[in-house]
């Protein structure tokens, strides 16, 4: 039988200014641990800590843009463009642009604060 996801939960941000999670399916709001499904808006120079996550992350970035940045380099995602990043490589997500971000955030496994691992 499906199931209905009626409402997503806001889930608390890392970062340098508020951002809004909301998760749709994942740990907290579908008790889902095999994948986590979010929208995320970050507000114009948000930025959050570098990260080498156990996890892969997919993510389409439907308005403004998404910095991703690597070890080796920096991408900038626009409206329209998708990212993925694999687990147990260094990025750091940040919104940089004017007009922040909006995008939808796919982690396979399910995203959890202890499987993350944000630089201290």
């Amino acid at each position: 039988m499906p199931t209905l996801i009626a409402h997503p939960t806001v889930i608390a941000a890392a970062g340098t200014k508020p951002k809004i999670i909301e998760e749709f399916i994942g740990r907290v709001n579908s008790r889902t641990s095999e994948v986590s499904i979010a929208r995320m808006q970050s507000p114009a120079g948000w930025e959050e800590p570098g990260q080498t996550p156990e996890f892969d992350e997919y993510t389409v970035v439907l308005r403004g843009t998404l910095r991703v940045t690597f070890k080796t380099g920096v991408y900038d995602v626009c409206a329209g463009q998708a990212i993925i990043t694999r687990a147990g490589e260094w990025i750091q997500y940040s919104s940089p642009e004017k007009d922040g971000a909006e995008y939808v955030a796919v982690c396979l496994p399910a995203f959890s604060p202890k499987t993350v691992h944000r630089d201290v």
